[in-house]
């Protein structure tokens, strides 16, 4: 079934079709650089996508645990860090603003209309598969399987979290989970490994365990205009409360993830 995710009629007739009882809204524009360039555009997918598909769940009924992707730049820029779940979001950059509107207009719907609604807060996603190559991981992968010096983009600086792509689908499945029980309706919850990485050193990293001999690029000043420079995440309610911490460690990760690339990206 094709549809549009500001369809709500069409979005019904999906969740009617196929008598869906679990959501997991990943549905949206996906890069800062996008959003800072096309923000309606982003604002149009990732906004009235998500209040489109709530609405949609509404007027259905019978769906028992909606699980919506936020993120972590909901947050927005903080002096304090890590993040938890009782800091304010104050986004200022579109994709920011985007997913902070997300967040709360999914736990709008559970608080008004009583519906089993929670949020993720994910860290950066990383594994094979990803071809976002404005993504650090992807694009260093993708110069080095070439033969080329991976570009840096600022200056090396910028500190995220990252999140092995198969611990971000079990943080999904343990806040799908957590929706059994009632008072967990509308709660945000973190995922990541609550470890900063600078952009220098997950390239370095890369570049180490493909075994090229080169060195990074480094082409920016400072932090890009319309990024946050120091991003991370305290996952410890997620931990304590659902069980759930990463089972993969950075560099494990980042090994099985570039042999992928490898694999895929020579063939």
């Amino acid at each position: 079934m094709e549809g549009s995710l500001t369809d709500i009629t069409s979005l019904r007739g999906a969740l009617e079709a196929h008598d869906v009882r679990s959501v997991y809204h990943l549905g949206a524009q996906t890069q800062v650089g996008v959003a800072n360039r096309s923000p309606l555009d982003t604002w149009e997918t990732n906004i009235r996508g998500t209040y489109s598909l709530l609405e949609a769940v509404r007027q259905r009924g019978a769906v028992e645990r909606v699980v919506v992707a936020s993120s972590d730049k909901a947050y927005g820029a903080h002096e304090n860090l890590p993040y938890r779940e009782d800091f304010a979001l104050q986004p200022s950059f579109p994709y920011d603003v985007s997913k902070a509107a997300t967040d709360m207009i999914a736990r709008s719907y559970a608080a008004t209309y009583d519906m089993p609604v929670a949020v993720t807060r994910l860290a950066n996603v990383y594994g094979p598969g990803d071809v976002n190559w404005a993504r650090v991981i992807p694009d260093t992968a993708r110069a080095l399987v070439r033969g080329e010096r991976p570009v840096i983009r600022s200056d090396g600086t910028p500190e995220r979290d990252y999140i092995y792509v198969d611990d971000a689908a079990d943080a999904y499945l343990a806040v799908a989970g957590s929706l059994d029980d009632p008072t967990r309706r509308g709660r945000a919850w973190n995922a990541g490994s609550g470890v900063p990485l600078s952009v220098l050193e997950v390239v370095k990293r890369l570049i180490a365990i493909s075994g090229r001999d080169v060195q990074p690029e480094i082409q920016g000043v400072g932090v890009p205009h319309g990024e946050i420079d120091r991003q991370y995440l305290d996952p410890t309610a997620m931990r304590r409360d659902l069980g759930w911490c990463p089972k993969w460690d950075f560099d494990t990760g980042l090994r099985v993830t570039w042999d992928w690339y490898e694999r895929t990206l020579s063939g």
